[in-house]
């Protein structure tokens, strides 16, 4: 079966890999962050990337939107490219008045309302989980930086416009911190190949109040996350 990631040279992949969702923010990390970069795909436009940060060999891979597609490049990374670390970096909605636009997110467990799970056959609902040492290290790199997050429960939704406002309300009632898309998948297939990974979020949207971010607003919440899942990267 063709790979969705094909190596086009022989950059390598790197150990430990950062995971936006968007193959442009890919992009963008590699040529802003990262020094001696070479892309090592282009399939279908889902951008990755090999360089250094500090000295420490990184790659930044886009995961596309959805489950889906972050369950097919992070099974291809874990399985076929033999990484060790995802750390994925993307954007969520807040579902407490106390985490606000532009805060950051750690999801230590990512609930969800797919069947994403089905493949395992496991006989019940099962709770994927972030790697505990690579929060550790984000939490050294975030004091560090003087950068804080929240970490707690996350939910990985299937869709994107759901109808009715009571769907995230109940999630919220069991302390659920926000929505996204991504990270079940991504924790399940790194639980099942025994590897490590965590998912940092910056939040862009607010059930709550009905906030949006501004420009600004997320230009400054994704550059704190983005220097914190680098600053973590190096660590691993």
């Amino acid at each position: 079966m063709a790979l969705h990631i094909a190596i086009d040279n022989k950059a390598p992949v790197a150990k430990t890999v950062l995971m936006p969702g968007d193959p442009l923010r890919a992009k963008y990390i590699a040529e802003h962050y990262l020094e001696d970069v070479q892309m090592y795909s282009s399939i279908r436009n889902m951008y990755g990337f090999t360089g250094t940060y500090k000295g420490k060999l990184l790659s930044i891979q886009g995961s596309g939107m959805g489950m889906p597609s972050m369950g097919i490049y992070s099974w291809e990374l874990f399985n076929d490219f033999d990484v060790d670390n995802v750390i994925r970096i993307g954007t969520a909605g807040s579902f407490h008045e106390n985490i606000k636009i532009g805060d950051l997110v750690v999801g230590l467990a990512a609930s969800t309302d797919s069947n994403y799970q089905h493949v395992f056959k496991v006989p019940g609902t099962y709770s994927p989980s972030c790697s505990y040492d690579i929060l550790l290290k984000m939490q050294e790199a975030g004091n560090e930086l003087g950068i804080d997050f929240t970490a707690g429960n996350i939910v990985s939704g299937d869709l994107f416009y759901e109808l009715g406002d009571e769907w995230w309300r109940r999630w919220a009632r069991l302390n659920v911190l926000a929505v996204e898309m991504e990270t079940a998948a991504l924790y399940m297939n790194a639980a099942y190949h025994r590897k490590n990974a965590l998912a940092v979020l910056t939040i862009t949207d607010h059930f709550v109040t009905g906030e949006r971010a501004s420009n600004e607003d997320r230009e400054s919440g994704e550059d704190n996350m983005m220097k914190l899942a680098l600053e973590t990267a190096i660590k691993l």
